[in-house]
This record gives structure tokens, C-alpha cells and sequence, in this order.
């Protein structure tokens, strides 16, 4: 029975995260997940999350100077102490609340400098995340939401996964970004099942609640499933002007 995670980056946002982990508790979700946690003390969200018994599944390294339109810095050549700053900063948040993946953001760039750099920070990162047992995560982002991203397919982020050969490097399986990008996604899934790390899901194309537009969600839900999948999935959808808990039919169902 697939189980899912509360994305509290989109989901209960109007509310203090350690509020947001007793929300997402208190509407039967299996654990939670967010994108920048670093407001908030460790030891407020630790609390939190041991009073609920939920898992916080992952966290994002930041984006950098958000005024000047930084969506992450590791694929940007000249900043990479920028980026190993970012990268440390997540590894020991996360150690601190018990999170197993980090997912390393690469930014807007391009080019075989942006790879370069790209790969040597994400090593960096899964040396860092080694001693902690955590998983470093990199998301193909889609070119309407982030035009010149510099990951923007499953099949760029496998090849470099490859090249850099850590076994703590994985892809974040993001079912809204990768069927803008690339569709297929009942065969991608299963091709790429042995590099995936975590898997995230919204409608396509509003970004909403899974239970409407083009993706099948039970259909995915279930092959998944069948696939031995077992950690919670990532319901990571903007519930728009409608209160979070109004949007949660599917979950019930």
C-alpha cells in the first residue's frame, strides 16, 4: 500500500514548520519533507517530529541570492564556495533532525564548465553526506517553471550520476517536472527504479492536487507499488487558494 510524504514547502505553508508537522500528522500522512527548514531552529523541528513519529524525508541546500534570481548555485562555475557552504549547511540541518536525503540544487547555467562544476560539488556533497548516512538528491526541474535550469531531464541527471559514481547520489523522480519534460513515466519509472531516490508528485500541468489533469496518479501509484517501492512519496502540489486540508479527497480516497 504506497504511503506518502506532506511536501511542506506547498502544503500547510501559511503555518511555523513544527506546526506544519503536526498538520500533515494530523491528516494521516506518512511523513513529511520541505524545501528550506533553516527559519526555524533544529530542535523546534526535531521536537516536532518526535512528537508526531513522522520522518522528515528530505530538505533542499538553498538557493542562494533569491533578490538576484539564484534557484541554487551547484552547477554555477565561480561559486563554488558558495555552493559547499549551501551543502554543509543542509548535511548538518538535516543530521540534525534525523533527514536521509538532501537534495543539492544546481541553479540556472549551462554548459561544459556548469557540468564540470556541477560534479565536483555533487561529489563534495556525497563525501560530506557519507559520514551521516544520507543520500544526496538532484532533480531535473522543467523549462517553464525554471527556463535554463541547468538539470532538466532524467536521463541528463542518470549520466551524471554515473560519472560521479557515488552510491549516495540519486535521483529525485519529480512526476510533474519530468512528464512536462519527458512523459513516459510508467516505463521511465521502472527503467530508472535502481538510481531513484525519492519520487514527487502534483497534477499536470496546474501543479495542483493529484486528482485531476493528465497523469494517472492511481495507476502510478500502484505500479509503484508493484515495483517494491516502500518509502512515502512526496506529495509536493500547490493547493492554491483553497485551505491544504480542503484539497486532501484524494488522500482519503
Amino acid at each position: 500500500m504506497t504511503k506518502f510524504s506532506a511536501n511542506l514547502g506547498f502544503l500547510w505553508s501559511d503555518l511555523a514548520l513544527p506546526d506544519a508537522i503536526r498538520a500533515a500528522k494530523a491528516a494521516g500522512f506518512d511523513a513529511v519533507e520541505c524545501h528550506w527548514p533553516f527559519d526555524y531552529p533544529a530542535e523546534d523541528v526535531k521536537q516536532a517530529l518526535d512528537e508526531t513519529g513522522l520522518t522528515m524525508l528530505g530538505l533542499n541546500t538553498v538557493r542562494g541570492d533569491t533578490a538576484a534570481g539564484d534557484n541554487g548555485l551547484a552547477a554555477i562555475p565561480g561559486r563554488e564556495q558558495e555552493a559547499r557552504a549551501a551543502i554543509d549547511q543542509a548535511v548538518a540541518y538535516a543530521a540534525a533532525i534525523g533527514t536521509p536525503n538532501v537534495h543539492v540544487m544546481a541553479g540556472f547555467a549551462g554548459g561544459p564548465k556548469a557540468h564540470a562544476t556541477f560534479v565536483d560539488n555533487l561529489a563534495y556533497a556525497c563525501k560530506q553526506a557519507e559520514a551521516h548516512d544520507i543520500t544526496i538528491l538532484i532533480e531535473p526541474l522543467n523549462h517553464y517553471d525554471a527556463p535554463n535550469y541547468f538539470l532538466a531531464t532524467s536521463e541528463q541527471a542518470k549520466a551524471i550520476i554515473l560519472e560521479v559514481g557515488a552510491p549516495n547520489l540519486k535521483l529525485m523522480f519529480d512526476c510533474y517536472h519530468l512528464q512536462i519534460m519527458e512523459g513516459d513515466l510508467a516505463n521511465r519509472l521502472e527503467r530508472l527504479l535502481p538510481h531513484i531516490g525519492h519520487i514527487q508528485f502534483a497534477s499536470v500541468p496546474d501543479r495542483g492536487a493529484p486528482d485531476h489533469g493528465e497523469v494517472n496518479y492511481p495507476f502510478l501509484f500502484a505500479l509503484a507499488d508493484s515495483l517494491k517501492w516502500t518509502t512515502p512519496i512526496g506529495a509536493e502540489y500547490k493547493p492554491g487558494s483553497t485551505p491544504t486540508d480542503e484539497t486532501l479527497g484524494w488522500l482519503k480516497a
